[in-house]
Formats: C-alpha cells, sequence, structure tokens
C-alpha cells in the first residue's frame, strides 16, 4: 500500500481541496495531518476566538472524513517534527499541503521541505487554495505584484481559474498512525459570547443561504450597517472552510449586480495576499509611507483604551468596537470607521489597532488584517492616503436611523433619531439623563492635528 500525506493549514474543508486530490491520486491511503503548532501560540496568534473557531472547524472536518471511511489525524507539537513522525509512521513517500504566504508559512514549508529532502521524501505546495488565482501569477510589467487594487482587479477578472473540485466519496486513512483528542470549543476561555459556529458544513451552509437571501442586493446593503446584510463568510474564508474558487464561481455563475460585487471583494483579498507574498515585512512595516510621527502610546494611552472598550463618545464607533468584543467580528464599514477614528483622528499607530483585531477578531490574519490597517492609515495601498472617514457623516450615510448604533449602545436606545450620532447635542436635560461618555477628541482638532504632523512628513 502507498500511502500520501495530506498537511492541513488554513484550508479546513473537503469540497474543492486539491491537496486532498492529488494525494489520493498518488497513493492508495491517506494520512488527513492537522498539527497544534505552539509556535502559532508563541506568535502571539492563538487567540482563544480563533481557538475556539478552530476546534468547530477539525470536528466538522474529522466528521465528514469519518462519513467517508476514514478520520482525521491530530498531533500537537512542531510542525516538522509531527509530519516526519507521521510521515516515518506511514510509510509515505509523498506530503501534499496548500501554498502560504505569510512568513511564518513561508519558514514551515522550507523547514519541511529540507526535512523531507532529508527523509526521500517529496513536499508538494499545491497553490489556489487558500486564494482564488495564485499570488504571483498575475504580475504587471516591471514588478513582482500590483501595489494598486483596480488594475489588479482587471488582470485578476481575465484568469482562468481551475474548475472547483467535488468532495471525495470515500477516503482510506491507515490504522497504524495514532492521532490525538481533537480540541474541543467548550475547553477555550475568553470566547466572544456570539462568536459565530465553524466548520465546513457550518460555512456552506452560511453561503447558500445568503446567496439565496443577500447575494442579489449585496451591490447595495454591503455598507449598510442597520441591514447587516454582508455575508460573514470571511471567518470561513479565513479557516479555509469554503474555497474562494468555488464562491467565486457560483457567484459568477448567479450573475448580476449584487454577484459583481461579491466577486470583487473576493479579488481584494486575492490582492492583498499577492501584496505580503512579495513584501512579507508588511505584516508588521509600512508598506508604502513610511511615517514615524505618531502619538506615544503612553501620552494616548486613556484614548485607546476608550476605543477599545468602545466609549469613544462617538456612537457609531463605540457601536463597532462593542460588536466586536460580542462576536469576534465587525461589520466591513464598521472597521474601516475604527481604523480611521484611531490612525487619524487620535493619531495612533495602526499597529495598536492591528494588534487589538487580532486579539478578538474570530477572521483576524497577518494579510488582511495588516494590510486593510496600513490602507485605512494611509501607509499602505490606499491611492488617497490623507483621506479622513468622519465618524458622524459616516453614520449618518450608513446607519441613518441609528438602528446599529442603539444595538450595540443601549444608553442611546431611547435618543431621538436626529440625536442618535451627536448625542452631545441633545437639550441639557436631556442629555444629563443620558449614561454616555462626551466625544474623547473634537473631530476639526483630531483632522487639524493630523493634516500637521502628515505636512511634516
Amino acid at each position: 500500500m502507498t500511502v500520501a500525506v495530506v498537511l492541513f493549514t488554513s484550508d479546513l474543508r473537503l469540497h474543492d481541496h486539491p491537496p486532498l486530490r492529488a494525494a489520493q491520486r498518488a497513493a492508495d491511503e491517506v494520512v488527513p495531518l492537522f498539527v497544534l503548532d505552539p509556535a502559532i501560540g508563541a506568535a502571539g496568534f492563538d487567540a482563544p476566538n480563533r481557538r475556539a473557531f478552530l476546534a468547530d472547524c477539525l470536528a466538522d472536518l474529522d466528521t465528514g472524513l469519518r462519513e467517508r471511511g476514514g478520520r482525521l489525524v491530530v498531533r500537537s507539537g512542531p510542525v516538522v517534527r509531527e509530519v516526519a513522525a507521521v510521515v516515518a509512521e506511514s510509510g509515505a513517500r509523498e506530503v501534499h499541503m496548500a501554498a502560504g504566504v505569510s512568513g511564518y508559512a513561508h519558514r514551515r514549508e522550507e523547514a519541511l521541505r529540507a526535512e523531507l529532502d532529508g527523509l526521500g521524501v517529496s513536499l508538494h505546495a499545491h497553490d489556489s487554495v487558500i486564494t482564488a488565482v495564485a499570488p504571483g501569477a498575475v504580475t504587471p510589467t516591471g514588478s513582482d505584484h500590483y501595489a494598486v487594487f483596480t488594475p489588479y482587479f482587471r488582470r485578476w477578472s481575465q484568469e482562468r481559474l481551475r474548475p472547483a473540485g467535488a468532495s471525495p466519496r470515500a477516503v482510506r486513512v491507515p490504522e497504524r498512525v495514532r492521532g490525538e483528542r481533537l480540541p474541543g470549543r467548550g475547553a477555550v476561555k475568553g470566547v466572544s459570547p456570539a462568536l459565530p459556529q465553524g466548520g465546513e458544513t457550518a460555512g456552506r451552509h452560511l453561503f447558500l443561504t445568503w446567496k439565496r437571501s443577500g447575494l442579489e442586493a449585496y451591490e447595495d446593503r454591503h455598507d449598510d450597517l442597520a441591514a447587516d446584510d454582508t455575508s460573514r463568510l470571511s471567518p470561513h474564508l479565513h479557516f479555509g472552510t469554503l474555497s474562494p474558487v468555488e464562491l467565486v464561481e457560483r457567484a459568477r455563475a448567479h450573475g448580476g449586480p449584487g454577484a459583481e460585487a461579491f466577486v470583487r471583494q473576493l479579488c481584494w483579498r486575492d490582492f492583498h495576499h499577492q501584496v505580503l507574498a512579495a513584501r512579507p515585512a508588511a505584516a508588521s512595516e509600512d508598506y508604502r509611507t513610511r511615517h514615524d510621527r505618531w502619538r506615544r502610546t503612553d501620552e494616548a494611552g486613556e484614548e485607546i483604551e476608550a476605543w477599545r472598550e468602545g466609549r469613544t463618545g462617538y456612537p457609531v464607533v463605540d457601536a463597532a468596537m462593542r460588536q466586536l468584543r460580542h462576536e469576534g467580528w465587525m461589520h466591513n464599514r464598521a472597521r474601516l470607521l475604527v481604523a480611521s477614528f484611531l490612525t487619524k483622528t487620535l493619531y495612533v499607530d495602526w499597529r495598536v489597532g492591528a494588534s487589538h483585531f487580532l486579539d478578538l477578531l474570530v477572521d483576524g490574519d497577518l494579510v488582511n488584517n495588516q494590510l486593510n490597517w496600513q490602507w485605512v492609515a494611509g501607509t499602505g495601498t490606499d491611492t488617497r492616503p490623507h483621506r479622513v472617514l468622519n465618524p458622524v457623516v459616516q453614520g449618518k450615510r450608513f446607519d441613518p436611523r441609528g438602528t446599529y448604533v442603539r444595538r450595540w449602545v443601549p444608553e442611546l436606545r431611547d435618543v431621538e433619531d436626529r440625536f442618535v450620532h451627536e448625542p452631545w447635542r441633545l437639550p441639557e436635560d436631556e442629555r444629563a439623563a443620558v449614561d454616555y461618555p462626551e466625544p474623547l477628541v473634537d473631530l476639526a482638532d483630531g483632522l487639524a492635528r493630523f493634516r500637521h504632523a502628515r505636512g511634516r512628513d
């Protein structure tokens, strides 16, 4: 019996899984392997919300494999050591995995390749598993990546995607390979109360339900904070319980402006992956515009803490930050608003905000989290780096009745619509009865400080 190992990483699904399909073609038996690598925790990325969601994903993946006659083999320890041990136990001659783009993913692949080469075992890293179009597959003349989204989107849209594959009918796993008990969500402490369910089954159900009810209107309503009509698929894309290739394929087959807008958002994800693949340092360093004049964290410490806790005095900002803490997720428009407020109104380093998001976001990763923060902060790929989002104007535009604000800021539940985004304008007697903080900073003062500091760069 020939054996191959499939190392699952950010691709925790059975549908449209090229590494699994290739391993089954190459061998009689396959070891589906997931390694709980302590290096993830040591680097600070093993946050409770993602750990709980991961437990759901692994349990669902194991269930799907058992329905096909197999099982998921879970091991704990350094990834290279555990993969080598499974190779030795199974007699595997090949290891298949999805190619990643982060610095950690590159180091993992290089270390695995070196170890396996020494054992006479081949490592196959497959593209277009975590993204629809592989990073580096689309490049402009004279550069290794696109630094601006729109020209990337034009080229990306012309790419012919590989056909999405079906899930396997059967998976044969050698009995001699030992595994550990799967981690459970219940053992994870500090999880957001309304954290969504993880796993491929939940992800596919969510997509199919939203495709019927929300895809058609996505272009018109994806910024509507009150309606909350975004797909909420980002956690499933992060953990790979859904295939981006399949999502693009199904959306295009559906057609219409809503589907086109949704595909554009999937392209944004690929865009960020190709940026970080070419410039791994952008995970922690300014990508384009170097900026060293942020306020010191000791100087802005109280304001940063108020921002984290959702008590800035700006209702839409506070609503978003409270949603993040309660759900481990935040509406995309709200992410832009709170990031702009921290970096351009409070004038705090984007890394402070990115770190807080990684502490709580179930979809938090180095690619989209860091590069979206840089885009808003003006150090990344935004072609208008000096744009500032006014939380009052944005709140009135995307939450005109204050529905989103009232959902998350109950102190303002009984405030009239015309005051819900500016409670400081309430008549004095009414304002005294509302237990809600005054604004941390005047927006005009914050804008003047931002323009003055940027003028010196």
